[in-house]
């Protein structure tokens, strides 16, 4: 990867960035300047989750870049619309988008309830799709365009299909999309990659597991995507489209020899689709 370009006056839209992962990659472009604009439902405090769409962008422009706060749901499109337009209204345009809403439910096919089925295609699916698709006419005159989707490699080994093939598709469907798009873009100039951690990341949504507090001394601090997404973003987009990144891998490329500093102790758990050799 090449060295950190600046990204003064470019603009980012994240979707679900009030905390957690999005924030992090959101407060990571900020502090190299960037304008941020965030999509998101938590326009008030959650009991038992931190922060709002307001709070985050306060982060973020207290980490020196602008920020903008929509609230609204990444599965709907007049909200997604709103963000793409509000984000052309007050920055001039979109470089790139951070498709990072998620939900997640791991329950057995037989104990999945059609409800959290539909969560996770609208979420993850569908609201990948509607974002970008928003975009895209935007990030067609920007000089820098990235589209930058938090989802895993496509690893067909049949444990991780076996595991929980319902999360597996939405997960995979989003990784599809990316690709998909890499190709049928391939002359727009816009570089569609995926990221996606090695390691479990200390997130709200892990330390409310059950053993949260242990599963969370055993993963990397988001800081860590946050920096593989900006090495990402820094690159030229064709050389970047196309591909699936693991944020580690993007590092060590980067020349980043010692991953302690993200947390996780000596022996970090691994995250799901991916091997561990």
């Amino acid at each position: 990867m090449s060295s950190e370009s600046s990204f003064t006056d470019r603009t980012l839209v994240v979707s679900g960035g009030s905390r957690g992962i999005g924030l992090a990659i959101a407060l990571g472009a900020a502090r190299l300047g960037a304008n941020v604009v965030l999509l998101a439902k938590t326009a008030e405090p959650h009991p038992k989750l931190p922060g709002t769409v307001h709070t985050a962008v306060a982060e973020v422009e207290a980490a020196g870049g602008k920020g903008l706060a929509v609230v609204g749901d990444v599965r709907n499109e007049e909200d997604v619309q709103r963000a793409v337009d509000a984000a052309v209204q007050r920055f001039g345009g979109v470089d790139v988008v951070v498709n990072n809403a998620s939900a997640i439910a791991t329950d057995r096919t037989e104990d999945l309830s059609a409800k959290k089925f539909d969560l996770m295609m609208d979420i993850n699916v569908r609201g990948t799709f509607l974002l970008t698709k928003a975009a895209l006419p935007h990030l067609r005159k920007s000089t820098h365009p990235h589209v930058l989707t938090i989802s895993p490699p496509l690893n067909m080994n049949p444990y991780w299909l076996g595991a929980h093939p319902s999360y597996t598709l939405s997960k995979y469907g989003m990784t599809l999309l990316s690709l998909g798009w890499a190709t049928e873009y391939a002359d727009a100039g816009i570089g569609f990659s995926c990221l996606w951690p090695q390691t479990y990341i200390a997130t709200s949504a892990v330390t409310n597991l059950a053993e949260g507090d242990a599963l969370v001394a055993a993963s990397r601090h988001p800081d860590i995507m946050a920096d593989s997404a900006v090495a990402i973003l820094s690159e030229p987009p064709s050389e970047v489209n196309g591909q699936c990144f693991v944020d580690a891998d993007v590092l060590t490329a980067a020349g980043v020899t010692d991953l302690s500093r993200y947390g996780g102790g000596d022996n970090p758990m691994w995250d799901i689709f991916l091997d561990k050799s």
